[in-house]
């Protein structure tokens, strides 16, 4: 068997749920789908349903949204928003590529809302996108579903008293990270930047890597303060002491890695010696288990020796 099959197969599983395409999950049954609305701050609220949690920020200038998960769901959470303002959705950004941010961006952008993003989401999403790790590729999006305005860095919207600020994070869970700061609301959508208690998913495959994730994480505790709400892309509502926490994780389960890196341990020898075991118990309870992120850290770091 190749080295690099262990790696292949568990993040193969990992990433089914994120990039199957869309065929696969329209087969999907969404009915029983909820969507819980939760206040956050101000006019922010956070929604959660399956897949990605998303933002809202309502007011008089339109309705202003972040991510809107898979396809399916878009009549369930054009419904969950209409509750908290009625009005169509006025901007959509997407925190990354992945189906379960940017589902519902074809509906939406057919009801008239300006689709935004950073520049290489629009790249992987106009592109069929070949994954080693499937073996397979994903056929492009179709053109309705494709961000509208792009940028390289960052971009500021002023709407309902709010000054909304979405910065680039690069290769950290993909390479086309957004961060969405609420700077009037103190509240800070993080994208899958953040797993909220839980070891985070890397797609390598899409650029990701374990330091640019946590240069990203850095980026986001330089805007938060103890009384910031931070919005995981995955996870409970959360604050600056619990991104601290996650951020301390990260760290120093990349080191432990690292370590074996330098030494020349292979990913399944160092697997075997079960270097997060510690760890398991306040962060292995979400799909990426302790295995999966080794593995997952050990192909990082090996690439940028």
């Amino acid at each position: 068997m190749s080295p690099r099959a262990p790696l292949a197969a568990a993040l193969f599983a990992l990433a089914l749920p994120l990039l199957a395409p869309a065929a696969a999950r329209a087969k999907e049954d969404f009915s029983s789908a909820l969507i819980e609305t939760i206040a956050v701050a101000g006019a922010v609220h956070m929604l959660v349903g399956r897949g990605g949690n998303l933002a809202v920020s309502t007011g008089p200038d339109g309705t202003f949204l972040v991510d809107d998960q898979f396809a399916p769901l878009s009549g369930k959470i054009l419904a969950a928003v209409a509750k908290l303002r009625a009005g169509p959705v006025r901007f959509v950004v997407n925190t990354h590529f992945h189906g379960d941010h940017t589902g519902g961006n074809e509906a939406l952008g057919g009801a008239g809302a300006v689709i935004v993003a950073h520049r290489g989401v629009r790249e992987r999403m106009s592109a069929p996108q070949f994954s080693a790790l499937r073996n397979r590729t994903t056929p492009a999006a179709p053109p309705g579903a494709l961000p509208i305005v792009t940028f390289t860095a960052d971009v500021t919207f002023h709407l309902n008293g709010e000054d909304v600020h979405v910065f680039h994070v690069p290769n950290a869970h993909t390479d086309g990270d957004a961060v969405v700061h609420f700077r009037r609301a103190n509240a800070i959508h993080a994208g899958d930047v953040y797993f909220a208690g839980r070891f985070p998913f890397i797609d390598l495959s899409s650029g990701g890597s374990i330091d640019g994730l946590i240069a990203a994480v850095d980026r986001v505790l330089e805007f938060a303060d103890a009384r910031t709400r931070i919005l995981p892309g995955h996870g409970e509502l959360s604050n600056r002491r619990e991104l601290v926490a996650y951020h301390t994780m990260l760290v120093t389960a990349r080191e432990r890695v690292r370590r074996a890196v330098a030494a020349g341990r292979d990913a399944d020898a160092l697997v075997a010696e079960r270097p997060l075991a510690d760890l398991e118990a306040e962060w292995g309870g979400g799909f990426v288990k302790s295995d999966d992120f080794v593995r997952t850290l050990h192909a990082s770091l090996s690439r940028s020796r």
